[in-house]
């Protein structure tokens, strides 16, 4: 069996885009399994996958987190990977369905596992906003803070892999220049994005508009788009109900598995499992040891 790729909750599981790809495993939070319910699950997976591979991001309730390591500390196993993944929920229900995609390859756990880290660096996740009052995420000016009070607001706003945040309706026309109207500099609505072939999966919340789909699909020249349920954690992430969230990413299996099998591969010195990339992604362990720690001369 593939290596069994893991979320916290079903609403991270995005369709798979043909009928090879396998599903992803639930790990269900404290709330919904008791400590020894999540041993067994856990340990069954091991059974019969032989590893597994949780993507983690920083957006998960701390219970949750805790849970993850407290398994896998009782379990004593060096066969279970906690990937820390800073990306928005829909941008993670990404990555794992591409890390999905990978385990039909010929990859070894310790190459998926650290392939995490090089995929992510691929992925455009953002979403538009009716407000950015509670926006955390990336840096929010006090004047896109006003404008939030206004009821038709709406803001563009990319969180990986370069923030970006524009309020539509704010790009300025030439034309008022020619007549003799004061102009004000011009504001790139349109976040910038991945020059490479993408698809666009977005999800609605309580925004009604088709921003996403009319204007930034077509800007970006994604190949395909792609609706899905908004994910539960999506409101709490972008700080407001009010959004249509979207996330762009490679689709094609045999592009991804050129990029994964172009870097080259490593034995964890710690763990001696295969590696891409400077970090092992089951115990942590970098690929270089650290220099060893000098101390001060003392002087005569």
């Amino acid at each position: 069996m593939p290596t069994a790729i893991a979320v916290t909750s079903a609403d991270l599981v995005l369709p798979a885009p043909d009928r090879h790809t396998p599903g992803a495993a639930v790990l269900h939070p404290p709330g919904q399994l008791d400590l020894d319910g999540a041993l067994a699950e856990t340990s069954g997976l091991l059974e019969r996958h032989g590893h597994l591979v949780a993507v983690v991001p920083p957006w998960l309730p701390v219970e949750t987190v805790q849970r993850l390591h407290t398994v896998r500390a009782i379990l004593e196993t060096d066969r279970i990977a906690l990937l820390p993944i800073d990306l928005p929920p829909l941008g993670t229900a990404l990555l794992v369905r591409q890390l999905r995609q990978l385990t039909v390859c010929d990859f070894s756990p310790g190459v998926i596992a650290s392939a995490a880290r090089l995929l992510s660096h691929y992925i455009y996740a953002g979403a538009l906003l009716g407000s950015v009052a509670k926006l955390d995420r990336i840096p929010v000016g006090l004047k896109a803070h006003a404008r939030s009070w206004s009821p038709s607001a709406q803001f563009a706003v990319l969180a990986h892999p370069k923030p970006h945040l524009a309020k539509l309706g704010t790009q300025e026309k030439q034309e008022k220049a020619a007549r003799g109207v004061k102009a004000v500099k011009a504001v790139k609505v349109i976040p910038p994005g991945p020059e490479f072939a993408t698809h666009l999966t977005f999800a609605r919340g309580q925004l009604v508009s088709e921003w996403v789909t009319a204007e930034l699909a077509p800007a970006w020249q994604v190949q395909g788009v792609l609706e899905n349920p908004l994910p539960d954690g999506s409101p709490g992430f972008w700080g407001t109900a009010k959004l249509v969230e979207f996330a762009a990413g490679i689709p094609d299996l045999g592009v991804l598995y050129q990029l994964v099998a172009s870097v080259r591969r490593e034995q964890c010195r710690w763990c001696g499992l295969e590696l891409i990339g400077d970090r092992c992604g089951f115990c942590s362990a970098p690929l270089a040891a650290p220099p060893p720690a000098t101390t001060a001369r003392s002087r005569p």
